[in-house]
């Protein structure tokens, strides 16, 4: 029974001390890095040195950037300037007294990028909705947008590659939008398995009258003040329009009357057609008016010669008018009528 006994401690210890070390998985951080851990089991019980170099270095590079967990070494970050170098096989060695653990690891598909930056929301002139970021790691770069309303579930689509921005058309001006974007590398650049992680959301809706969510608060404690400043404005003005008799004039000029001495014809803005119409068109030529008196019996005679030259050279045109009442002083009172001729000499 004893030896039996000592059998079985002596497996167990054995089994205890042959415990398999962590394994140590690494990633390419935004092409910048080189990013090792080997907490995946857990914290390991012991300080691991920790070493690496891709194919064809000439030596291997020690850690010099350890990650700690509870005072134990669980990871390292080692920096390189060959962004190529993730297309060649990468070794790391895992160290702890005189055990030695290698292993080889593909790079190639294993990148992974920061998050977008730089991220700005707008309303465009065509009426739709833009939303932009940045991506500086590669140009070679797909992205993939997310937004949501509220009360609704994300709604993820697709950008092509080295296109950093994104459209939602007509969206609704009562409703809020919260976007987010991720990225990765396209096969084309390595086709990393690993997305990015989402950036922080940008808002836009509602609540928001500008482009991105900081700028909105700025604007809301602005606004009122412009229209208080521009309602003063206005009331100056017309404080110095009611008091400033020179400026009123210079604001409201004063109508001129209208001169008498126009002429109507322009005042009634006549057509030419009317104008002819008032000149007269015919020749009227002019009647000599002559006053006669007729006299006694007895100085008929005397007078008869020259009476009958005198009617001799009346014409169709001469016409009688009465005179004025007879005057007794004068020659002619005897008379018992007496008139004008009206003649038109030839």
């Amino acid at each position: 029974m004893m030896p039996i006994r000592l059998l079985l401690l002596i497996c167990l210890a054995g089994h205890v001390f042959a415990k398999e070390p962590p394994d140590v998985d690494c990633l390419v951080v935004h092409l910048e890095y080189v990013h090792c851990s080997w907490n995946k089991q857990g914290t390991p019980e012991v300080n691991y040195t920790f070493s690496s170099w891709f194919h064809n270095d000439e030596n291997k590079t020690e850690c010099t950037t350890y990650l700690s967990e509870n005072s134990m070494n669980v990871g390292c970050i080692r920096p390189y300037q060959d962004r190529l170098k993730r297309f060649y096989t990468f070794y790391t060695v895992l160290v702890h007294g005189n055990k030695t653990f290698e292993m080889e690891h593909d790079l190639k598909s294993k990148v992974k990028l920061n998050p977008p930056t730089n991220l700005t929301v707008k309303m465009g002139s065509d009426s739709n909705l833009w939303f932009y970021w940045n991506q500086t790691a590669s140009s070679c770069v797909e992205s993939d947008v997310r937004y949501k309303t509220k009360n609704t579930n994300w709604d993820s689509n697709r950008v092509c590659t080295g296109v950093q921005s994104y459209c939602i058309n007509l969206p609704s001006s009562s409703s809020q939008y919260e976007l987010q974007v991720r990225s990765k590398l396209v096969k084309t650049c390595g086709d990393s398995l690993f997305w990015s992680d989402w950036s922080e959301p940008v808002v836009w809706g509602s609540n928001n009258s500008t482009d991105t969510n900081q700028m909105n608060g700025s604007m809301s404690v602005w606004t009122p003040v412009f229209y208080v400043l521009g309602a003063l404005t206005i009331i100056l003005l017309v404080m110095m329009l009611l008091h400033n008799e020179r400026l009123r004039i210079i604001l409201i000029p004063v109508v001129p009357k209208p001169s008498i001495s126009h002429d109507i014809q322009d005042l009634l803005q006549l057509s030419k057609g009317l104008k002819e119409s008032f000149k007269t068109n015919y020749n009227e030529r002019a009647c000599p008016v002559r006053e006669y008196c007729h006299v006694s019996q007895s100085d008929s005679k005397s007078s008869d010669s020259s009476t009958s030259s005198v009617t001799t050279d009346q014409t169709d045109c001469s016409v009688l008018i009465p005179a004025h009442e007879p005057d007794l002083s004068s020659p002619c009172s005897s008379s018992t009528s007496s008139g004008l001729v009206i003649s038109e000499e030839e």
